[in-house]
């Protein structure tokens, strides 16, 4: 997710479908959730936010660490992004490690996002790190080798491993462009996950290695992004997605992403696990009903291969960075959207 083209998928997915029965509803029975499914939120902006004042409140107003209020709100997966070499220590690994120790600590499990650039990556930008940026193709695939093995190396010195690690973010036409671009060279891509892939089983087998698209309601650019990484010899363990939707459009959304998810059970055979959800922060009881949905949904799927679902930046508030997708309102505190995340 980038704050750059939030509005244009909202726009483009609220051109979908709406429906007019109550928004507030969920439509899917209200089965109890795996043992182990994971209810998650990415929280990579939280020391940040931290460092330039702000502070968070538990619903009765009481100033906690958002940590507190959303493990309080039934939160056990702490997703966290990293990029190569930023302009500011934010997203760094050393800024990672941080969090991720910090998240550790109070009992979270981890998943750390790769996103293999300097900055935000997504379908829309996809830059390689300036280090890399020109380094032939054999030079790039070592470059992200080597990278992986030291991120993930840093985590194991303190005492972390991931139990899930995103090899890129949003990665829908590719990633690391122009060499890695999927619509132009799929075998590129293909042999850069697949880098990825094995430097995250050398140094921690059991951490289980997403590729993440957005779109989640998108069946044919999921196969052909899955489609092209198996015929290239790509592995990776689970099948990751984003879902924005709108208080119009959640239901159809939700719909074609549960029909979306299951053909990637059926066609692959891969776990799936809903990466990034969000919507306006100002329509939270219809989030709340959109958030009980899809984790209902993607909790169904068959042979227990729903993982779970995550929040993107629930705890951005006060209109942070430009963002408007969180749940917490202008005092700090969490909406009713959080709410969904007791479910049990």
């Amino acid at each position: 997710m980038r704050k750059l083209f939030i509005a244009i998928g909202i726009i483009s997915a609220s051109l979908i479908g709406s429906c007019t029965k109550d928004i507030t509803a969920p439509d899917f029975p209200d089965e109890p959730l795996a043992a182990n499914f994971a209810k998650g939120a990415d929280v990579s902006w939280v020391t940040e936010m931290e460092n330039s004042g702000l502070k968070f409140y538990n619903n009765a107003g009481t100033q906690q660490d958002l940590l507190q209020i959303l493990k309080d709100k039934g939160i056990n997966s702490i997703r966290l992004r990293a990029w190569v070499n930023p302009a500011s220590q934010w997203s760094s690994t050393a800024d990672v490690v941080a969090k991720a120790v910090r998240a550790k600590a109070m009992g979270f499990r981890i998943m750390l996002d790769l996103h293999y650039s300097d900055t935000w990556a997504d379908p829309a930008a996809q830059a390689k790190p300036a280090a890399w940026a020109n380094q032939d193709f054999a030079a790039l695939k070592t470059s992200v080798t080597n990278y992986t093995i030291g991120i993930m190396n840093a985590l194991k010195t303190a005492n972390i491993a991931p139990e899930w690690v995103q090899i890129g973010n949003e990665t829908n036409n590719g990633m690391l462009w122009e060499d890695g671009k999927a619509s132009v060279n799929m075998k590129n891509y293909a042999e850069l996950v697949q880098a990825g892939y094995a430097a995250v089983k050398s140094v921690n087998s059991s951490s289980k290695v997403i590729v993440h698209l957005s779109n989640g309601f998108d069946n044919t650019l999921f196969r052909f992004i899955f489609d092209g990484l198996k015929a290239n010899g790509a592995n990776w363990d689970v099948t990751g997605m984003s879902l924005y939707p709108t208080a119009d459009n959640w239901r159809s959304l939700n719909i074609q992403c549960l029909a979306n998810m299951n053909d990637m059970v059926t066609r692959y055979g891969k776990e799936v696990m809903i990466c990034e959800v969000g919507m306006p922060a100002t329509e939270a009881t219809a989030s709340k009903a959109f958030l009980t949905d899809i984790i209902r949904k993607n909790n169904s799927l068959a042979g227990g291969k729903g993982l779970g679902v995550f929040y993107w930046e629930p705890e951005a508030y006060n209109d942070w960075q430009g963002y408007k997708l969180g749940a917490f309102d202008a005092t700090g505190k969490p909406t009713a959207a959080m709410d969904a995340f007791l479910l049990k």
